[in-house]
């Protein structure tokens, strides 16, 4: 290895892990459901974006391996030259209709989608402005494009009227873009997508939702959009296949206009084989089962409901969520892994979460309760959390 690489890895390797900083990776033996096997030990896993418990559902199990022995593995090429397969095309005419869009194109990844569609959309000579606690991917997908960002305080709607006044009125851009996380997945706190609408229509700004935690969630299920009917209003909903509908994937849903145009611009789509045929019909399946019933949704929203009340009753700082994401925030990040560690060594899986996906000293566990969880896991788990938040004088 050559020496300057190798003193740059080290150097940097120790500075995360003096700083509390250093993220250790745990594998899983087996299927990621409510219960997890980590080094031969059974944790309650509340660290899961499988929000519905579909990533071990049967029937979609079953139609991954029946479309496996039809279709093949994979779909042998991008989807501009033969990899658009028909399972490909019944997808995306089933999440137009789950989403309320006229059109939707399906992607390998939720960060796929944001790297394809905002770099397609907008360029240097335009303006983005995006919500200060965006997710990495969209942050990046900006980047990309080369517009001007321009950052607006979270969830601030005086602070964008404010910069989109300025940005539209100053005549430097062709193009403005508002661009926002319609569920923050660090806080479980929801866009104000009404004002946002209107803030939009004042200042003609092109509206952009990334909803990789809202789709299957909000909405009845159909995601944060149509949570305030707004369907016909935003411009570009993004959402993601691989949380709450269990599978891998994003998708881009909005006009036939915007879907033809990021077929033919947008690059992860020209560049990159396409979702594999197994996992398509797989997800195909979960949409529909999610048009077919809420049953999954309402369970998942009875079992956060039920754990954020006894987190907040034991005395944890939970924050502002207004979904099933419920973040226990420390602070301190070497207390927040240690709080992580001892929870783990009790028997629940409650991943720290600390800089640089959320700011210094924000540190925080964050839990991600599921419809596949029973009232006896979310108990136990309580009684673990209240033994080591009392041990590490997180809770009096």
């Amino acid at each position: 290895m050559s020496k300057i690489l190798n003193e740059f890895l080290s150097s940097n390797l120790q500075e995360l892990k003096d700083n509390g900083l250093y993220n250790e990776i745990n594998m899983v033996r087996g299927a990621n459901g409510p219960v997890i096997d980590i080094d031969g030990k059974e944790l309650i896993n509340l660290s899961s974006n499988n929000y519905l418990g579909l990533a071990t559902d049967e029937k979609l199990k079953q139609a991954a391996k029946d479309t496996i022995d039809s279709h093949g593995v994979g779909a042998g090429a991008v989807r501009t030259i033969n990899g658009t397969l028909d399972v490909h095309v019944e997808l995306e005419e089933t999440l137009a209709e789950f989403k309320g869009t006229e059109a939707a194109v399906a992607f390998q990844s939720g960060f796929n989608c944001n790297m394809a569609a905002i770099q397609a959309v907008m360029n240097k000579e335009d303006a983005i402005l995006s919500d200060e606690l965006n997710h990495a991917s969209i942050i990046d997908g900006c980047r990309l494009s080369r517009a001007k960002i321009i950052r607006v305080n979270h969830s601030d709607m005086d602070d964008l009227r404010k910069k989109a006044k300025e940005a539209t009125e100053s005549g430097q851009y062709k193009k403005v873009m508002y661009i926002t996380d319609g569920v923050f997945s660090m806080d479980g706190d929801v866009a104000k997508l009404p004002e946002i609408v209107e803030i939009a229509k004042e200042f003609d700004l092109i509206t952009y939702v990334d909803d990789a935690h809202g789709s299957g969630v909000m909405g009845k299920g159909a995601g944060t959009v149509k949570h305030f009917g707004l369907e016909k209003e935003v411009d570009i909903q993004m959402g993601t296949l691989s949380k709450a509908i269990g599978v891998v994937g994003g998708y881009i849903a909005g006009t036939k206009e915007l879907a033809d145009y990021l077929k033919v611009a947008a690059r992860p789509f020209l560049f990159s084989t396409s979702l594999t045929p197994g996992d398509t019909k797989a997800i195909n399946e979960a949409v529909k089962m999610l048009m077919a019933s809420t049953e999954l949704h309402d369970r998942l929203w009875e079992n956060g409901d039920y754990l954020k009340k006894g987190l907040k009753e034991l005395g944890f700082n939970i924050g502002n969520s207004e979904t099933p994401i419920t973040p226990c925030i420390i602070g301190d990040e070497k207390t927040t892994q240690a709080f992580s560690k001892r929870l783990m060594e009790e028997g629940v899986y409650a991943k720290s979460i600390v800089f640089p996906t959320v700011p210094r000293g924000t540190g925080r566990v964050r839990n991600m309760p599921t419809a596949a969880h029973t009232k006896e896991m979310l108990d136990e788990a309580l009684e673990i959390y209240e033994k080591v938040g009392k041990e590490l004088n997180v809770i009096s």
